[in-house]
């Protein structure tokens, strides 16, 4: 019997360890104006860390110069849509996605589109 628990144990441990997370990568297009944007606390800081609220996110690559973020995130823990959102909460434009205005109009004046 406890030959029989062992291997079924060993079993289960061996199968988590090959589980695979499921991945993407996605690119979308923001609004990034300013052109500090990685040392400014309401570009880089605040995309990241917003992003980064979503669950399942693996990585964020800011592009200030092409006005993008990369985001790498797990399917099963979050969505496209999700990650917009929250890119939205943070006062950016996200692809389709608007930015939220209260969270814009918080956004230093060189992080907002001139008028």
């Amino acid at each position: 019997m406890r030959s029989v628990l062992s291997a079924f144990l060993f079993m289960a441990i061996a199968a988590s360890g090959f589980a695979q997370e499921d991945l993407e990568t996605i690119t979308i297009k923001t609004s990034i104006v300013c052109n500090h944007c990685m040392e400014c606390d309401d570009c880089g800081y605040n995309i990241d860390t917003s992003i980064r609220k979503a669950k399942g996110i693996k990585k964020v690559v800011i592009d200030p110069e092409g006005s993008t973020v990369m985001v790498t995130y797990r399917t099963d823990k979050t969505t496209q849509e999700e990650i917009r959102i929250a890119l939205s909460k943070a006062g950016f434009d996200a692809d389709d996605v608007k930015a939220d205005p209260e969270a814009y109009a918080k956004l230093d004046g060189c992080c907002k589109k001139p008028e």
